[in-house]
């Protein structure tokens, strides 16, 4: 049994197990979870009702969350006098799933981020975002409901694990005259100078995760977004670490652009004119030359694909990214659906799950029960997909679909939204719980 220092587990439930690869869940789970700084309390006490409904009205008294509570960011510092306790730590790597609300994270000074840091200590190394549109939701594009992707941003390395000197510092000034004398470079001398390391071993396992994923939930691409034409030996490594992994170890499973292509250019009676025209030909395995559907594996210059996701929304599907360049598409692709209000996110190791809602802690909103609680609700949906509960994560998605298109939303959506009042954060988690239960 696993010894805390102040902490005090629930004396009922189990911990969720591995064996065998694969995630072993009790009926009566123990699930940790942090509250959060800012809008935290708010948006944790919207949520977790909704999830306890959710889990009732599916399975009845056979299943039950045990709730624990442990502690990051603020309510740490007055338990632990450190933001970060080992307490916490621990209690992941022990039970396995858990899911918290945002922590602040300081701007220049201060702590290091409490997120970035508990990626890299509990090797959480995909950050992963769904992006998907609920019908009702105001949307700045045309056709949001196009946008059905999943984000898998890698999520320990590129500028995670970056190192800089600052300018002016005697540190910098010997990096500088190392780069210039001894490797050939020309960096101006009042230059801050920063480093983003990327290597083979977590680009191969981002995309082996995000390929996986696409395999067993039968989407139809996975696409490798990098800067590799000016970043050649990380950005472009990115790339080509990726269709290593895609070739060398899913080879019947899937098919790069360029043989979709080559195949659709051939004597088989097939010529669309256009690349588009051939991944028509994939839906519904009627890929050219090959009796099953295999995902096709492709990649974009992340510039082109900021404007790709806008243009072409619907060609695009799974998406593996270095760091910050995920945290840039995925930000950009959930204002295509309604906001970060509705996004939710997970951070995945080898097979240790943290849930989180995807935006922050906004602080200047704290206890006015005012905001959007649907990206840790939905969170909470991709946590009990991941337990295997899908049952109780439908019921949630359908309700809050329902308590949308009903204009029962708050504040961020009713000002969208001609003659809607808004309701608050405690109200909308009811109002979805009334929908499950109708």
């Amino acid at each position: 049994m696993i010894e805390f220092d102040k902490l005090a587990p629930p004396e009922k439930g189990r911990k969720i197990e591995m064996e065998k690869g694969k995630l072993q869940v009790p009926d009566q789970p123990v699930i940790p979870f942090i509250e959060g700084d800012g809008i935290g309390p708010d948006i944790m006490n919207a949520s977790q009702p909704v999830w306890n409904a959710a889990v009732e009205i599916a399975y009845g008294d056979k299943r039950k969350i045990n709730w624990f509570e442990i502690y990051g960011g603020e309510k740490a510092s007055e338990m632990y006098g450190e933001p970060l306790p080992q307490d916490t730590i621990n209690a992941i790597e022990h039970y396995i799933v858990a899911i918290k609300g945002p922590l602040t994270t300081p701007v220049a000074g201060g702590y290091r981020s409490l997120n970035v840091t508990m990626r890299q200590m509990l090797e959480l190394y995909a950050c992963v975002r769904p992006v998907k549109y609920y019908r009702g939701v105001p949307s700045p594009v045309n056709n949001p409901e196009q946008m059905d992707m999943v984000i898998f941003r890698e999520n320990t390395e590129d500028v995670y694990a970056g190192i800089e000197w600052e300018q002016g510092t005697e540190e910098v000034k010997k990096v500088i005259e190392f780069l210039n004398k001894k490797m050939g470079t020309d960096i101006a001398e009042d230059s801050g100078v920063g480093v983003k390391p990327m290597s083979i071993r977590g680009t191969k396992r981002l995309v082996r995760k995000a390929i996986k994923y696409a395999i067993d939930n039968e989407r139809n691409s996975v696409t490798l977004v990098h800067k590799g034409n000016i970043m050649k030996f990380t950005e472009g490594a990115f790339r080509d670490w990726g269709y290593e992994v895609a070739v060398d170890e899913f080879r019947d499973h899937v098919i790069t652009e360029d043989e979709l292509w080559d195949q659709v250019k051939g004597p088989d009676g097939v010529t669309p004119t256009t690349k588009k025209g051939a991944f028509k030909h994939l839906r519904g395995g009627r890929e050219p030359g090959n009796p099953g559907k295999r995902i096709v594996i492709k990649d974009r210059i992340a510039d082109q694909m900021f404007q790709q996701v806008l243009t072409r929304t619907d060609e695009y599907d799974v998406v593996a990214l270095p760091n910050l360049n995920g945290d840039y598409l995925s930000d950009a692709c959930a204002a295509q659906i309604g906001g970060l209000g509705i996004a939710p996110g997970a951070n995945i190791g080898d097979y240790i799950a943290l849930f989180e809602p995807t935006h922050g802690s906004a602080p200047k909103y704290r206890g006015l029960d005012r905001v959007n609680p649907s990206s840790l609700i939905l969170s909470g949906v991709m946590m009990l997909k991941y337990m295997g509960w899908v049952e109780a994560a439908e019921l949630i998605e359908d309700a809050l679909g329902k308590t949308i298109m009903d204009r029962k939303v708050t504040y961020d959506f009713a000002r969208h939204l001609k003659g809607v009042e808004p309701i608050k954060t405690s109200e909308f988690g009811q109002e979805i719980i009334r929908r499950m239960k109708n």
